[in-house]
């Protein structure tokens, strides 16, 4: 990732660590998803194929078994830092210095 900062740097002339790059590629996920929550998305939205859902995995070690969606969004959105909902929480938010406009309640 440094390697990464440092060309990033290079290219645009402004110094940037590894962690703005990471803090800017967060700020932009969770913009994304305050603009998807606005637009009417919800939890219901965050699916998987039905595949995944439906049929037990063939082989390795998850073999025979299939995704419980329920638990994967649940660890899923407390990594994120996202409420139950899948809605960033407002300390999230202010981490990232970003406003609360747009946050919907859907």
């Amino acid at each position: 990732m440094n390697q990464t900062a440092s060309l990033f740097s290079y290219a645009v002339g402004e110094s940037l660590s590894a962690d703005d790059l990471m803090t800017a590629g967060e700020r932009i996920w969770n913009l994304e998803r305050l603009f998807n929550l606005r637009e009417g998305f919800a939890r219901k939205d965050d699916v998987l194929p039905p595949r995944l859902l439906e049929e037990p995995m063939p082989s390795g070690p998850a073999k025979g078994n299939i995704v419980e969606l329920d638990h994967l969004l649940q660890d899923y959105y407390r990594t994120r830092e996202w409420d139950e909902r899948g809605v960033p929480t407002s300390e999230k938010l202010a981490r990232l210095g970003l406003s609360e406009e747009g946050k919907t309640g859907k």
